[in-house]
């Protein structure tokens, strides 16, 4: 009898701890999501106010351990720069990726 307690108990706890585990890594991956749509947020910032010309394309990193050098700590972004049948702005569109932890988010603007 005190073996199948011992055996319920056991695969009570085994079930408890396989979904504490995913919500941890979901609860992770979704802090890793706010950081990659601020690093895609920088990148369009940077865009607007550098102005660069259609058919611009460039990386870059934001370096948040503030020690010059690209870490796999710090996140990055990737601007395009174009216009045509795609963009819906009168002028031009900015995409910007922001990439952290293998986390991507991308936003778009027309102008």
């Amino acid at each position: 009898m005190a073996v199948m307690i011992m055996a319920v108990l056991l695969a009570i706890v085994l079930g408890l701890n396989a979904i504490l585990v995913s919500q941890i890594k979901t609860i992770r991956n979704m802090g890793y999501s706010v950081i990659a749509f601020y690093a895609a947020e920088t990148g369009i910032e940077r865009e607007l106010y550098e102005n660069h010309a259609v058919g611009t394309n460039y990386s870059d990193y934001l370096d948040l351990n503030g020690n010059g050098v690209q870490d796999t700590d710090d996140s990055s972004y990737n601007i395009s720069v174009f216009d045509g049948a795609s963009c819906p702005g009168t002028d031009y569109c900015i995409k910007s990726t922001g990439i952290f932890q293998g986390t991507r988010r991308a936003i778009q603007v027309a102008r």
